[in-house]
C-alpha cells in the first residue's frame, strides 16, 4: 500500500464546541478554495461562507486563490464575536473601578 501522508494538505476549522483538521490529497495547483472544498469542511460547517469568512495558511490570512504547498495547513477563521481593544478597554476600566473601590474602606 502506497504512504500518501507526504502529499496532504490539511483543512482545520473550529467553533467553542468542536474543532477539526481534516486531510486532503494534494493536487498540483491546489489553491485554498479547493481544498476547503474537497475537504468536505463546508458540509459538516453550514455556516461557513468563503465570501465572509477570513482563510489563512498556518495563521497567515491569503485568498481563496492561493496556490498551496505540500503540507500547508489552510485555517478557516470565524468573524470575531467582539472587539479586542474594546474588550481590554473595558478590562482596563473595571480593574479602575475594583482599585478604587478596595482603597474605600474606612478605619
Amino acid at each position: 500500500m502506497d504512504d500518501y501522508s507526504h502529499l496532504l494538505v490539511e483543512v482545520a476549522y473550529a467553533t467553542p464546541n468542536k474543532q477539526v483538521i481534516l486531510t486532503v490529497l494534494y493536487e498540483d495547483n491546489m489553491t485554498v478554495e479547493r481544498a476547503i472544498k474537497v475537504s468536505g469542511v463546508l458540509d459538516q460547517f453550514t455556516e461557513i461562507d468563503l465570501l465572509v469568512n477570513t482563510v489563512g495558511i498556518f495563521s497567515k490570512p491569503c485568498k481563496t486563490d492561493t496556490e498551496l504547498r505540500v503540507g500547508d495547513r489552510v485555517e478557516i477563521y470565524r468573524p470575531l464575536i467582539a472587539d479586542p481593544k474594546e474588550v481590554r478597554r473595558q478590562r482596563a476600566e473595571a480593574g479602575k473601578v475594583t482599585k478604587k473601590g478596595a482603597g474605600s474602606a474606612s478605619n
